[in-house]
């Protein structure tokens, strides 16, 4: 953990640098000292059947979540979550300069006892 996850119109997709995005996003939740880079992963998902808003073609949306193991305090969370969602629309800024989009982010922490995973990264980075 963490992971993020980004779904999107797919009349953003030709404009989206999801790398650029995903590298801020890694760098900052690393820096913070709680989340280990050997667990942080980020992947886009393009829908090709959405609606927003009255239909209109060049209406746009894209939504970040970020799943987070559990445990971490409150102010901790409330921080990455703010500036994680500065990240988010720094980096949509050149779009919503000349397109109306639908922005959204979400953090949610994943229950210890309903989460499993099984990671022979992390080694790597210790």
């Amino acid at each position: 953990m963490p992971h993020f996850v980004v779904d999107y119109s797919a009349n953003l997709h030709e404009r989206l640098d999801f790398q650029t995005l995903f590298k801020a996003l890694h760098d900052f939740v690393v820096s913070t000292g709680e989340f280990p880079i050997g667990g942080a992963r980020s992947r886009a998902i393009r829908c090709d059947d959405y609606r927003v808003a009255d239909g209109r073609e060049e209406f746009a949306y894209i939504n970040l979540t970020l799943k987070i193991g559990a445990g971490r305090p409150f102010e901790l969370r409330e921080m990455v979550a703010k500036r994680v969602f500065e990240i988010f629309t720094d980096w949509m800024q050149p779009i919503t300069d000349n397109t109306y989009v639908m922005i959204s982010f979400e953090m949610s922490e994943l229950e210890p006892v309903l989460k499993f995973n099984k990671n022979n990264i992390h080694p790597l980075f210790k």
